[in-house]
């Protein structure tokens, strides 16, 4: 058993195979992972996901060619993955261009440490901002009226404020009804939500091309799953026929949202061993208590 199992220095030894580690091996394969990890992810939110599928069918192809000495395949294989790389590149170039942009702007500590930032509020938004916001939607969520906000983060949406209507006004429960109210100017597109402002209504919202959306999801919920794999905003939406509230944030959707889960989209995350906790909670409890008392009187 000694003989199969060696560990000399850096160097493990496993009968015929041996490993040496290094300090800068050791990062190249952190390294490595963490890349691997977020292009797999990048796949797997955008319609690139079928076409890793069938590269990864065609690699094992080639594999299976190349262990059997099947010449011709492995010949052809060759011939053709040039080419397959270059189609690739320009069949997804808005998607790979996208997700270049995502790289450049998204603060990597905080996606790799996710509770940095808990507790506080997205956006630059206020508590009273955060109630009235949830005011509104479970107002809109109980009387059936279509609604989509958007909450910019640190990724910059001046693309999509330039396709509305400029407000720049202060956030307020009515504000937004009289916004989303059928058959009303503004109600038709995004009202989006800029350092504690409504900036602008009417924006048009990027369409997923997300094939795995349920069927029964119109265009309200794409444009806004759309908006959340484009940018890391906070995407909010009211559904007009079933009066359910939804989350899209960081390229997923979370249907049938509760008022509490809004509150915590928007910042409002408790975890234990977070510093004050006991003023967190108070906080929270804050705004669940005003949201609840201005819905029941809307």
């Amino acid at each position: 058993m000694n003989d199969f199992f060696q560990i000399s220095g850096n160097t493990v030894r496993i009968g015929f195979f041996s490993m040496t580690f290094t300090l800068s091996g050791i990062l190249e394969i952190l390294i490595f992972a963490v890349l691997a990890y977020y292009i797999i992810m990048w796949f797997k939110r955008s319609k690139a996901w079928n076409l890793l599928k069938g590269l990864g069918l065609l690699l094992a192809v080639y594999l299976i060619a190349t262990l059997l000495k099947l010449d011709s395949l492995v010949f052809i294989f060759e011939k053709l993955f040039s080419s397959i790389v270059l189609a690739v590149i320009i069949i997804f170039q808005p998607e790979i261009r996208r997700g270049l942009e995502q790289i450049g702007t998204k603060n990597i500590f905080r996606e790799l440490i996710p509770n940095v930032n808990a507790g506080t509020l997205v956006g630059g938004l206020t508590e009273k901002s955060v109630t009235e916001i949830v005011n509104a939607l479970t107002y809109m969520g109980r009387n059936k009226v279509g609604a989509l906000i958007v909450v910019e983060r640190d990724n910059p949406l001046d693309d999509i404020i330039e396709t509305g209507i400029n407000l720049d006004a202060e956030i307020s429960t009515a504000l937004l009804e009289q916004i989303f109210e059928k058959n009303t100017p503004l109600h038709d597109g995004a009202v989006v939500i800029r350092n504690n402002r409504v900036t602008s209504a009417t924006c048009l919202l990027p369409i997923s091309q997300n094939m795995d959306i349920s069927k029964e999801l119109g265009t309200r919920h794409r444009a806004g799953l759309g908006m959340s794999e484009a940018s890391d905003c906070v995407t909010l939406i009211a559904s007009e026929e079933t009066g359910a509230l939804s989350i899209a944030s960081g390229g997923e959707l979370k249907r049938n949202a509760s008022a509490d889960d809004i509150l915590e989209a928007l910042g409002m995350t408790l975890k234990e061993g977070e510093p004050e906790p006991e003023k967190k909670t108070s906080l929270l409890n804050r705004l669940r208590k005003g949201a609840d008392n201005r819905a029941g009187e809307n």
